[in-house]
């Protein structure tokens, strides 16, 4: 079974691509982060014609998360219990003339694919480690740390992967002195990280195809991508029976280049899935 994860950063912008990518690289299930579109405005038809079922969760904003597959879909969760809401911006509109209701981000979607449990997931940003939205963050992962021990109670094989939106280490960023002081890379991020793992969930690092590191976003100013100024930030995470068959994983580098791309590299990881759970 080859899986992938890949912040499309608009799914709508990046189609021509998506589709051009799920052509030729031919994933079993793909899982989508930030697609910034309504799950009824979707492109459902479109990669249904390359053999695709789609579950999306989105609501039009900047986040937004899909899972495509063609092992079939089936128990889709949109969400996961006890997701927080963000209170930042509205707490602080006072004259509002109606009540704003408040719903959880389109941050995470589970499907079970083929037999295995996968899980699409787009953390927050955390904007700066002062912020509400740092806040929101931290509780976001303790929050995603309770449902996932639940998911793995339940004995499937299982994979959370999509933008976790935190380096963790310092090697998986290109430069680390430079965000001494900012989210991505502070102590409790990655902790959040590290209390995942203890889980029993293990880090699936992919090949880096060119050059020493393995990242997976580069910033699309000053040249970030072809110095290779990035960090490594799409996690792929695996309960143990599918980590123990990874056959490969690499970071498809060639998806990053050409005209429009996304900010960020799909990370493919190809699994035997034969007698797997």
């Amino acid at each position: 079974m080859r899986l992938a994860t890949w912040n499309v950063n608009s799914v709508k912008a990046r189609l021509p691509r998506l589709l051009s990518w799920l052509a030729e690289t031919g994933p079993d299930v793909v899982c989508l982060q930030e697609t910034k579109c309504r799950a009824d405005q979707f492109p459902v038809a479109e990669v249904a014609e390359l053999g695709y079922t789609t579950a999306v969760h989105g609501d039009g904003r900047w986040n937004g998360v899909a899972v495509l597959s063609r092992a079939g879909i089936e128990d889709v969760s949109n969400g996961f219990p006890g997701e927080p809401v963000y209170e930042g911006e509205a707490a602080g509109q006072t004259k509002l003339t109606e009540p704003v209701l408040l719903v959880p981000e389109a941050r995470a979607i589970g499907a079970t694919c083929g037999g295995v449990r996968v899980w699409s997931l787009y953390a927050p940003n955390g904007r700066t480690p002062e912020s509400a939205h740092y806040a929101y963050k931290l509780e976001w992962f303790r929050a995603l740390r309770d449902a996932l021990a639940a998911e793995l109670a339940r004995g499937l094989p299982l994979v959370a992967c999509g933008d976790y939106n935190v380096a963790p280490t310092d090697e998986d960023v290109w430069d680390p002195s430079l965000f001494v002081g900012s989210t991505h890379v502070t102590p409790a991020e990655r902790q959040a990280l590290a209390e995942l793992r203890a889980l029993g969930l293990h880090d699936v690092v992919p090949a880096p195809m060119k050059g020493p590191h393995p990242y997976t976003y580069w910033d699309y100013r000053a040249g970030a991508f072809h110095k290779d100024m990035g960090m490594r930030i799409d996690l792929f995470y695996a309960s143990e029976e599918c980590a123990a068959r990874v056959g490969s994983a690499y970071v498809d580098r060639e998806a990053r280049k050409g005209k429009g791309p996304s900010d960020h590299a799909p990370v493919v990881v190809d699994i035997d899935a034969e007698d797997l759970g």
